[in-house]
C-alpha cells in the first residue's frame, strides 16, 4: 500500500509521487552533460531534489552512455576545517556509493594508495582522475548537499 512520504528520497513503488524527472527538461540536462558542463539544482527543502538526482543517476546509467553516480556530501560537514577528515569522508561516500549503485569495487582498492601518494588535498581529484581514465564510459557525478560544506 502506497503512502505519502515526507522525509527522505521517494521510492516510487512505496510512495505516492510525481515521476521525479517529469519536472526536468531532460534534453537540456543531456546537452549540459554532453558539453561537460555542470548545473546546480536550487529548490526549497523537501521538494524532491535528492529523488530527482537518484532518478537521473538511474536513467543515465540505464541508457548506457554514461556512468552516473549520486553522492551525498553532507556527512563531510562534520569535518569542518579538517581537510583530511573531510576528504576521507567525501572519498568514502564516493567509494561506498560506487559499490552500492554500480557494483564498482576498484575505487576501494585505490583509496589508501591515493591518499599516500598525493595527500588529502589532492586525493579526491586523483581518485576521480584514475577512475575516469580506467572507466569505459564518461562519468557523471551527481553531488547532493554541496552547500553543507560551506563554513558557518
Amino acid at each position: 500500500m502506497k503512502y505519502f512520504n515526507t522525509a527522505g528520497p521517494v521510492i516510487p513503488e512505496d510512495h505516492y509521487n510525481i515521476p521525479a524527472l517529469s519536472r526536468w527538461d531532460m534534453d537540456e540536462i543531456r546537452q549540459l552533460i554532453r558539453e561537460k558542463r555542470y548545473f546546480v539544482l536550487h529548490a526549497p527543502r523537501q521538494t524532491g531534489k535528492t529523488s530527482c538526482l537518484l532518478a537521473l543517476m538511474e536513467r543515465l546509467d540505464g541508457e548506457g552512455d554514461y556512468t552516473a553516480l549520486y553522492v551525498n556530501l553532507e556527512p563531510a560537514q562534520a569535518a569542518r576545517g579538517n581537510v583530511e577528515a573531510g576528504m576521507r569522508t567525501i572519498v568514502g561516500g564516493i567509494v561506498q556509493n560506487a559499490r552500492r549503485y554500480l557494483g564498482e569495487q576498484r575505487l576501494r582498492e585505490w583509496v589508501d594508495e591515493t591518499f599516500h601518494e598525493v595527500g588529502p588535498y589532492d586525493a579526491l581529484q586523483a581518485l576521480l582522475s584514475r577512475w575516469a581514465e580506467e572507466n569505459q564510459r564518461p562519468i557523471v557525478l551527481l553531488l547532493d548537499e554541496v552547500d553543507s560544506l560551506v563554513g558557518d
